[in-house]
């Protein structure tokens, strides 16, 4: 039962998202004056689709394999290290959120990493 639920949820949120991805396909088509026919949207919304998943899974991997359970910018960043140019966007986004960041909340993040890693250093759990 729980399974079938599960499904269910996957198949409305897929579906919300081909929607959304085709909405979006077709306002562009309509910006640039073109026209984009069904089948095209459709394999569109798909690969869209498709990719989401794809970096879904790598943003999940590169956190596990940086030791935390949730990704972060970085992990974003590094997922598109194949793509030059969007890598460069997405930098370029995270330093502009950095810069609009207020002074206080850097310097505070700043001193709790360094917490971090002292107790990270200092106990170590193996894994099982």
């Amino acid at each position: 039962m729980e399974r079938e639920e599960e499904d269910s949820v996957s198949e409305l949120l897929r579906d919300r998202f081909r929607v959304s991805t085709i909405s979006i396909a077709e306002a562009e088509a309509k910006r640039n004056d073109m026209e984009i026919s069904g089948p095209v949207m459709t394999c569109i919304a798909d690969l869209a689709f498709k990719f989401t998943e794809q970096l879904a899974k790598d943003l999940e991997l590169f956190a596990q394999h940086a030791g935390r359970k949730t990704a972060n910018m970085e992990d974003v960043i590094l997922s598109a290290h194949r793509n030059e140019h969007l890598a460069a966007l997405l930098r370029s986004f995270s330093n502009d959120l950095k810069a609009r960041e207020p002074q206080s909340e850097r310097k505070r993040k700043k001193s709790s990493k360094k917490e971090d890693q002292a107790t990270t250093s200092v106990v170590h759990i193996p894994d099982s």
